[in-house]
């Protein structure tokens, strides 16, 4: 439940003490998981910036290689690289599974905000932790309870209140949104096979030496498609939303893991939850400084409610479960 001390001096603590190494344990994770909400909530608004000058292949392959150049210098000066010849099977196959599947989510999010907007991308997105509940259902034998059937029914109604106005037109006029829409369900599918491989990958590796194999992975299985001399087209502003998207892998999943540590699951799954929400605020408040975001749709009342749908069945759904993939 939670990382207090090591058991026998936790146990040598007076219950005070106990207690409120927990709480603050509880807090940091709370805190932690609220940054990665918030990082991961603003990530489509700057990839929505770049997205007209460089493509895909090239922005994910920026943010795995600087990811990978970072963990890997940690891990080195620690003196505990990972040594993937080294897995005994399928730990191999497992890793490879990991590898293409978090390379097709990012570079499918990158392409499904490009066709929709920041906003739906990310609530689309939030299937991701349904389908990777769905996941443990069919590979691990899990059930869902009846609190996360009634989280599902809510995510449901959410996200047909969000494309009120969308759903006459996903696959009319606007086909190039429904197409958007489609690429990012499969994007939270590769995504929830990502998490299946990893949490096996986990018995024998550390977070951030999984993290770092999936990095030089992703870096090296897109190496033939980038164009890096786009780079010098950026202008001032893309140049920051890169690094921004660069720092946000790095930080995100890295506060995230350890608010993993720290705190209960299911609660830090519920944080992590609102970054729909993060992404609306942001898309309202984007305007003000960036003039380019004033094209974005403003959110009616049904869409506002139906974002808060998704993130409360995506919270519920994460809370009713036992056991939770990360």
């Amino acid at each position: 439940m939670y990382n207090v001390p090591d058991a026998p001096a936790a146990r040598l603590l007076p219950p005070s003490l106990r207690l409120r190494s927990q709480v603050q344990h509880r807090r940091l994770a709370f805190a932690l998981a609220l940054l990665a909400a918030l990082l991961w909530g603003l990530l489509p608004l700057a990839l929505w910036l770049l997205t007209p000058v460089l493509d895909t292949f090239t922005i994910t392959w920026c943010r795995f290689l600087f990811a990978a150049v970072v963990v890997g210098a940690l891990l080195g000066r620690a003196g505990v690289l990972p040594r993937p010849w080294r897995l005994a099977a399928p730990l191999p196959l497992l890793l490879l599974v990991a590898i293409v599947g978090v390379t097709i989510n990012y570079t499918l999010f990158v392409v499904g905000v490009s066709l929709t907007s920041p906003a739906i991308a990310q609530v689309v997105t939030q299937l991701a932790n349904l389908f990777l509940l769905f996941g443990g259902l069919i590979v691990l034998g899990e059930r869902f309870s009846r609190l996360q059937w009634f989280g599902f029914a809510v995510l449901l109604t959410g996200l047909g209140l969000f494309f009120n106005r969308r759903l006459p037109l996903l696959f009319g006029v606007r086909a190039h949104e429904g197409f958007g829409v489609l690429l990012l369900l499969v994007g939270a599918m590769t995504w929830a096979c990502y998490g299946l491989a990893q949490k096996r990958l986990l018995r024998a590796l550390s977070s951030p030496q999984t993290l770092w194999l999936l990095y030089v992975g992703g870096a090296l299985l897109l190496t033939p498609l980038v164009h890096p001399a786009r780079l010098q087209g950026l202008s001032h502003t893309q140049a920051w939303a890169l690094l921004f998207c660069c720092f946000n892998t790095l930080i995100a999943y890295g506060a995230y893991a350890e608010a993993m540590k720290l705190g209960e699951v299911a609660r830090v799954s519920a944080t992590v939850s609102i970054s729909p929400l993060f992404t609306l605020l942001g898309g309202i408040l984007a305007p003000y400084w960036l003039p380019g975001f004033a094209a974005i749709e403003a959110p009616d009342a049904l869409m506002l409610l139906g974002a808060c749908a998704v993130v409360a069945g995506s919270a519920l759904c994460a809370m009713g479960a036992d056991r939770v993939a990360v």
